[in-house]
């Protein structure tokens, strides 16, 4: 019988979207502990954390379906056959993503890492609080949900938000610039949220020369990939004093306990946790019972990767 092979047990799953579909065998594979009948898998959805088993999707002779975790899945495209659907968890990250770029905004402004060791030395000293949010101008570099996400949430604190995608169009709150137009519109942004996928296109994006194009004291926020940014064009930046950033994700990643970038001044480190809060797995569980209905009805998969 086909088999599914999933890091979540199939009672987890049906608390949350009720009965998957019969037919199937279920079995959990957490990434170390291998089940019986790898040959039989024909649904599988790899750990979210952990490395890729490069091996491993090549013992699935039977593989029609991969159903990634993640809204990302350049870490899946090298291993996953092109006659194997690739399918994104679109939606499971945007609440999560969304809420800890603006953490991380609000952080770097208001100078959220001073106040905590000012705590830890138990000493109160009323120092100006930085810049605001408000009446400051903010760059959305990625416009996909996660994007507009975090404009919705930005909406409420009076900041002039600028949405920035491949290519000019209009979205839900107005016009959407192109990349094309960076160089026009980086000079006047007060901080810049990152936010994009890692493609060729993307990849080394925030150059030297991005950077440079910043007005002094602005703030680099990214939640998208840490090869977009060119870390050591980010580190020469942020040592004399000009640029904040802000990060999720860095360039290597995981961050070395010797890089240069953890002692930066002006920098705020988060180690990759954006997505993974509690609202990911319902989200992430019912592209699971849709993929997996779909499947047994012979139909396409929703968010498979054109390849």
């Amino acid at each position: 019988m086909a088999q599914v092979w999933m890091d979540y047990d199939r009672s987890e799953v049906e608390e949350v979207v009720g009965p998957l579909p019969d037919g199937l065998t279920y079995a959990r594979y957490d990434g170390e502990h291998e089940p019986d009948g790898i040959e039989q898998v024909e649904f599988y959805v790899p750990p979210y954390f952990g490395p890729v088993d490069p091996a491993l999707v090549g013992r699935m002779p039977a593989l029609k379906v991969v159903q990634a975790p993640s809204a990302g899945v350049d870490h899946l495209l090298p291993h996953v056959p092109a006659d194997v659907a690739l399918c994104r968890a679109a939606g499971v990250h945007d609440p999560g993503t969304a809420e800890l770029a603006l953490g991380l905004l609000l952080a770097a402004q208001r100078d959220f890492p001073r106040w905590f060791a000012q705590q830890q030395r138990r000493e109160w000293d009323q120092f100006n609080g930085g810049p605001s949010v408000a009446d400051r101008r903010v760059l959305i570099i990625g416009y996909g949900s996660i994007g507009q996400a975090i404009h919705r949430r930005l909406d409420g604190f009076e900041c002039d938000v600028v949405p920035v995608a491949t290519t000019a169009r209009t979205g839900p709150y107005g016009a959407v610039h192109g990349v094309d137009e960076l160089p026009s519109l980086l000079p006047g942004a007060d901080a810049v949220i990152i936010v994009t996928p890692l493609t060729p296109a993307t990849e080394g994006l925030v150059d030297a020369a991005f950077l440079a194009a910043l007005p002094d004291g602005a703030l680099l926020v990214n939640v998208g990939r840490g090869k977009v940014v060119d870390t050591d064009a980010l580190l020469a930046e942020v040592r004399s004093g000009r640029l904040r950033a802000a990060l999720d994700v860095v360039d290597p990643e995981p961050l070395p306990a010797d890089h240069p970038l953890w002692n930066a001044p002006g920098v705020i480190i988060t180690p990759h946790v954006a997505g993974g809060t509690t609202a990911m797995r319902p989200r992430l569980f019912r592209i699971i019972e849709e993929n997996l209905r779909r499947y047994v009805a012979g139909e396409p998969p929703v968010h498979a990767v054109e390849r």
